[in-house]
């Protein structure tokens, strides 16, 4: 019986970190449509967070790849400035570096609904 209380009380805990860390997200990022995203992205910074390999395999034109691994070290590419567009596999990193991104100053930052998996427009691959 007691450890069922614990395995419940961890259980919660992880309810209540994942909601307030989602909280957090969508209070430091705006979730863009396609449609808003195609309107504003060609005059931001377009960041694709997924590892090199899938952006090699296939990314939005004109976007530049900064791994979500390699962030912390490579965040100062970003201009602080200008609004940026970020976008991953299907949205759960990218709205962690814009968490990040928060954090360090940056103010207009935007994420792709749904992410690359859902991205109709314009694709460029190696």
């Amino acid at each position: 019986m007691e450890l069922l209380y614990v395995i419940l009380g961890a259980l919660l805990l992880i309810l209540i970190f994942g909601i307030v860390n989602f909280l957090r997200v969508r209070k430091a990022v705006t979730t863009l449509s396609q449609e808003d995203f195609i309107a504003g992205y060609r005059k931001a910074q377009l960041i694709d967070v997924r590892e090199p390999k899938d952006y090699a395999a296939g990314h939005i034109l004109g976007a530049r790849n900064i791994p979500q691994t390699q962030f912390r070290q490579r965040f100062a590419e970003i201009r602080p400035d200008k609004p940026v567009y970020l976008y991953d596999q299907n949205g759960a990193r990218s709205g962690r570096s814009a968490l990040f991104l928060k954090k360090k100053g940056y103010d207009h930052l935007f994420v792709l609904e749904g992410g690359f998996k859902k991205w109709t427009g314009k694709v460029k691959s190696k």
